[in-house]
């Protein structure tokens, strides 16, 4: 952010809070163009949320966050918005994400967690004037992988072939995607968005974060977002456990029936993660190459394996795998060309 944005957020929080005292200091910034700072006024920290609206319009992550708060959940409380400044106010729900507390003594403990805001998320929070997460938007973000991940990143042109397989790979997760019942997803449900919180309030672990994205999609996305996370994997027999046991909760809930059997829900469980970590592979690379934050890059090879490992488990998508393992080689996904 520019001097004179950092000027206009810190007098804005000092009218607001009615102290020429305070500071800000960073609390975290993400994939977009917003940022988060932090800030103590009498005894209590607050998160001054930077949302400059020609970039990123605060105005979804308050209508989501409503959606969520109405439903018992444990979203950021606003006490104050200015939309026109794109500046809010928000309660500081910490700096304990999942991530750094996930291990083999706490991960079903904290996934348990997780897995029941989940489920009141996907019967409780409406879809009603959402946007929806359709045919068009998840082939638009396949459509980042070959500009991204082959183009950019690896310098791949894909040959009139390899386009071909690279649809028909696309063609069967997207008709996968379709087929499932559709809830509100969060669309980035993981474990640097989910946040230990040790207080008395109902519902108050995990607190959840940057929802603004929320669309009415496949009931298997949220869930794939959490259990085959970007920045942390698990065993899959550990996975597809705790994936068959969600599938009974959801049966349980109304929301699947009788026909979506353990079969069914772990094909569209997997092939919905595999269209996410394809969309993944080319967002990192564009944040790398086009936004500058190289950061991203360290968690590629991570991503990339999942996408080999599940689109080699079904043989539709076995060329797709051969393809992308082919480019790539023995590669550095996690450094950037000298050409870059």
């Amino acid at each position: 952010m520019t001097t004179d944005r950092a000027t206009e957020r810190l007098a804005w929080l000092r009218r607001t809070l009615g102290d020429d005292r305070l500071t800000l200091e960073s609390a975290s910034s993400d994939a977009s163009f917003r940022s988060y700072w932090r800030t103590v006024h009498d005894g209590r920290s607050w998160i001054v949320m930077d949302s400059p609206p020609a970039l990123e319009d605060p105005a979804p992550w308050l209508a989501i966050g409503r959606r969520l708060a109405d439903a018992g959940l444990h979203v950021p409380a606003v006490r104050e918005a200015d939309l026109e400044r794109g500046l809010l106010l928000i309660e500081d729900l910490g700096t304990r994400t999942y991530l750094p507390e996930l291990h083999a003594d706490s991960v079903d403990r904290l996934y348990g967690a997780a897995l029941d805001v989940l489920l009141r998320m996907q019967t409780r929070v409406g879809t009603a004037g959402l946007a929806p997460y359709d045919r068009a938007f998840l082939a638009r973000e396949l459509a980042i992988l070959p500009e991204w991940f082959l183009g950019r990143h690896l310098g791949v042109t894909p040959d009139a072939d390899e386009v071909e397989t690279l649809e028909e790979a696309f063609g069967v997760l997207l008709d996968s995607a379709l087929a499932q019942p559709t809830v509100f997803v969060h669309r980035d449900f993981h474990s640097r968005n989910l946040l230990v919180i040790d207080d008395d309030a109902p519902l108050a672990s995990p607190g959840i974060i940057d929802f603004q994205g929320a669309l009415a999609g496949p009931v298997t996305y949220d869930l794939a977002s959490l259990l085959r996370d970007c920045y942390v994997a698990w065993p899959r027999d550990r996975v597809e456990a705790w994936a068959e046991a969600y599938r009974q909760r959801l049966h349980g809930a109304g929301l699947i029936d009788d026909e979506v059997d353990a079969a069914t829900f772990l094909r569209w469980f997997d092939l919905i993660g595999l269209q996410r970590h394809l969309k993944v592979l080319g967002i990192f690379c564009r944040l790398a190459h086009r936004d500058g934050k190289p950061g991203y890059l360290a968690d590629l090879p991570r991503v990339f394996d999942y996408v080999i490992d599940v689109a080699g488990s079904y043989p539709e998508l076995q060329p797709m795998a051969d393809l992308l393992a082919r480019h790539v080689g023995d590669r550095d996904l996690t450094s950037l060309p000298e050409s870059a």
